[in-house]
This record gives C-alpha cells, structure tokens and sequence, in this order.
C-alpha cells in the first residue's frame, strides 16, 4: 500500500515537471479545450468490491417358526457463494495542479496534450489498483487451523491398539496360514465364528460373519425386505439404513425416539386399528443410538418383543456399540430375551478399528442359512486374512483391555462435550450418552441447521446436519461426534460452533 502512494506521488511530481517544463503566457481557447478534455474523471469517493471466494433376492428356506424369511416379489415401486460487499472511504486523491499557460506554439502543446493524457490514465489506474488492495485487506480469509470434526463416528488413532493389532496379525498367520489365506466359506473364519457363537450362548450355525455390520445389514435387508414391504425406523435414525431401505423400495414408518428408546405407545397404535401397518421388520439400535446416543430401557425392550411375537415381525437388533458403556446399568440384549423374533447384528469397528471392517450377523439357523446363499453368491467368502487378526486379537483378552481404553476415553470426551456446551452453547438441549460416540443437539426453532453447517465449515468445525437422520423435518438439530477428537480439541471446536451460531 505505501508502495503504492509512493508510486502516486512520484507520478503527480512528474505530471508537474512537465507543466512547467511548457509553461508560457497566453491563454487561447485551444489550450482550454486540450486541458479540459484530458482531466481525469472524478474518482467515486468509495469503493464496493467483492471478497474473493475461498477457496434372485429371495431363496427357499426350511420350515421357520418365527416371522418370515422372504416374501413373494412384488413390482418396484452449485451457485458459488460470494462474501459480503465491503465498502471503505476513497484516499484523498491528488488536486490537479493550477493550470499553466502552454505557449502558443500548436507542435509542443499537442506534445504536452499526449503527455498529460498519458500520466493521467496512469494515475486513474494506480488509484483504483490501491482501492482494491484496500477493499481486499479488510476481509482477510479466517485462520482457524485445521478442522476440528465432530462428523465422523470413528476412535481416533491414540485410542487403538495398533500394537495389539500387530501382534495378532503375527499369531494369525504363524498359528493358521493356510485358513487365514484361503478363500473360506461365506459363513466367515471359523474360529471366529465359534467365538462369537461362545460370547452370545448360541451354536456356531447361527453365526455369520461378514465385511463389516453394514454387509450384514444389506445380506439381511435383501433376504427380508423387498419393494413395497413396510418397514419400522427410528425418529432419528442410521442415514445409511433409511438409503439402504429407501434402495430396496420399503415404505419407512420412522417412529419417534425418546430419551429411553424408541416410543412404543406410538409403535402400537400404528400396529393396530383401521389402516393399521403391516411391517416386516423393525431397525433398533437399542445401546447408544446413532445419531441421538440414547439406549432403550428395559421395559421398553419387552414391550417391543411383545409387539413383535403378537404381529409376528422381526426386531433387527443392530448393536455395534454395545460394549462401550461408560455409565449405567447394562442390560441385557433383545436376542437373549427372544430368539424366535430377534435377528442380531455387531462389529468389531468400534471395539477393534474401523479399518479392520469385521461384523456379523446372529439368528435363527434356516435365516443364518439363507443369508449364506445371497453371501455366497455376492463375495464366495469374507476377509480371512482380517478375521484370523481379529479372532486372534479376541482369544489373546486384547479385545477387553482394548474397550477399556475406549471405554474410558469416550466417558472423557462425552464430559468434555456436555460441559464444553453448558458453557459455551447454553441454548443446545441434549442428554448426555451413556456410551457410544455420538450426542444428539436441539437448537432453538427457526434454527437454519443448513446454514449454521456451512457457516461452520468457514470457521473449521464440522458436524453432521440433523436432517440427514430423519424421513423430514430436523432443521434444527445435528449429530456431534466425540469419539475421534481430544478435550482440547472438543473446548475449542465448540467455541467455534457457537461463534458461528451467534454469527447467523
């Protein structure tokens, strides 16, 4: 900017020096017209700008006694955005010097004429040039350093065991080369499965593990679900599961969730009556919700299962969270209370690592079984390679000392985050978890959860919008995450998301 006053200066002494340098008596109408058609024009005395933009579905099974395994196929149903204008008093432009009386000779006048025209166009240009940097300097781009997210459901990497990882991957392929590296069958690892058939007190047949609880869920959806069939949901729920559902064509009754699970006054009355529904399954996540982090209580487990033996429908139990209780009573799960209505799914995702994508499926053996034949059909088998890992890290007692690890720093994290928004967002309701990764927030209505997702983004925070978990509605609500990001990390995301709330 002083360059460029300099810059002004050094050319307004010039434009003077050749005044004088032609200066003479005489005043005629010739020299009038050549002083008064070069003068520059009239600079505004402010200046607007705009800030630059940052940068075959179905498969015969046995007899079953529970609800049924398939149903007979019925048809399928960028503007860029731009900062604020900015508008910033002109600096005083330089008078133009008195006028001197050129001489009377027509040759050195139309000399001076060029010359004038010429340092006054450049004086314009260098005028509005320092206008601009003006306007520019005054909406610096925020420096906020590196995003601080609440978005993602996933331990960060201070909270995994990756010592133990390597250790079993070393006993994985020294005890069980042959079976870690074969293909396999698409019921999983066999040691694995027999362990987890051992956890849960069923018999291996009704184990299958698979590529991660999200290949579960969809073995299961495409065994169970077809176009049309009617289906029971959380109010919130998984995006992935209502993007699952809504692809295979089910109509979504989403059922309101409340802070000790699913409303099942609601449920019943949409079960019976005129126009009663019909579902096929139900989706629960009954420990530590995602997104909302709420847990379904006991009695509420009992009346579900009742509900689902009297119009005989399955409950998927999805219950990838459930040993990261940092707080309460445990309780016990759905399938152990049921096991003609329940079909149960987990992972290893949260209690192992995200990346070693090992879940699995429990249920009843013609169900188990049928899943099997899609699975086959699909893959041959799953990872034996991660299942060894995983079974080995499992058999060493790895898996409890890594929960405890989890355990204890999500109840860390889940504090941070309670306190960080007393203080910090006093507007936000929430209930805080008692495990699990995720705490569900509710602003005040007339919230734009939309806009406050992007103004967020600009100061370096993110978080998942409350309207991606619901059929409609949810404006203003939004997931936070605490399980992959520090305390210190979470005090400072907050007082960003609040900044960029009080800034809407």
């Amino acid at each position: 900017m002083a360059q460029t006053l300099g810059e002004l200066e050094r050319k307004l002494g010039e434009l003077e020096r050749e005044l004088a340098a032609v200066g003479g008596g005489g005043n005629s109408r010739l020299v009038d017209e050549a002083v008064q058609s070069t003068a520059p024009a009239q600079a505004p005395t402010s200046a607007s700008v705009r800030a630059p933009i940052q940068p075959d579905r179905y498969v015969s099974t046995p007899t079953h006694s529970g609800p049924p395994l398939a149903r007979a196929p019925t048809p399928s149903p960028t503007p860029a955005s731009t900062a604020p204008r900015v508008s910033h008093p002109s600096p005083p432009r330089p008078a133009p010097p008195a006028p001197v009386a050129p001489p009377a000779n027509t040759d050195e006048l139309l000399r001076f004429r060029e010359r004038l025209e010429r340092t006054a166009a450049e004086l314009t240009r260098d005028y509005d040039e320092l206008l601009g940097r003006l306007s520019y300097a005054a909406v610096p781009a925020p420096t906020v350093g590196p995003t601080i997210s609440f978005a993602r459901g996933a331990p960060s990497l201070d909270i995994v065991d990756v010592d133990g990882l390597r250790e079993a991957a070393a006993r994985a392929l020294e005890s069980d080369p042959g079976g870690a590296t074969a293909y396999g069958t698409s019921v999983g690892y066999p040691r694995l499965r027999a362990w987890i058939a051992d956890r849960h007190g069923v018999e291996p047949e009704r184990v299958l593990v698979t590529n991660g609880s999200m290949q579960a869920d969809a073995f299961l959806f495409e065994q169970l679900v077809g176009p049309g069939d009617e289906v029971i949901v959380e109010r919130p729920t998984y995006d992935r599961t209502l993007l699952s559902l809504r692809e295979r064509g089910a109509r979504l009754h989403a059922v309101e969730l409340e802070p000790d699970g699913i409303d099942t006054d609601a449920l019943a009355g949409l079960l019976r009556g005129s126009g009663a529904v019909r579902p096929q399954l139900a989706h629960i996540i009954p420990n530590f919700q995602n997104p909302a982090g709420y847990t379904l209580s006991q009695a509420k487990r009992q009346a579900l299962l009742a509900l689902a033996a009297e119009h005989n429908f399955w409950v998927f139990e999805d219950d990838p969270y459930v040993d990261l209780r940092f707080s309460g009573e445990t309780l016990p799960s759905m399938l152990s209370m049921d096991s003609k209505h329940v079909v149960y799914a987990s992972s290893f995702s949260k209690t192992v690592c995200p990346g070693i994508r090992v879940g699995y499926l429990v249920g009843p053996v013609d169900l188990i079984a049928a899943v099997a034949k899609l699975a086959t059909n699909t893959y041959i088998s799953p990872s034996m390679v991660a299942q060894a890992i995983v079974y080995e890290f499992c058999a060493s007692g790895a898996i409890e000392r890594s929960i405890a690890t989890v355990r204890t720093a999500l109840a860390q994290r889940a504090g941070a985050l309670a306190q960080a928004l007393r203080r910090d967002l006093p507007e936000a309701e929430f209930v805080p978890p008692q495990g699990g990764y995720f705490m569900w927030v509710t602003l005040p209505a007339g919230t734009d959860v939309e806009a406050l997702h992007r103004v967020a983004g600009e100061r370096g925070v993110a978080f998942v919008k409350g309207t991606d978990f619901v059929l409609e509605g949810g404006e203003n609500t939004l997931r936070l995450a605490y399980s992959g990001v520090t305390p210190e990390q979470i005090d400072e995301g907050v007082q960003r998301l609040a900044a960029a709330y009080r800034s809407l």
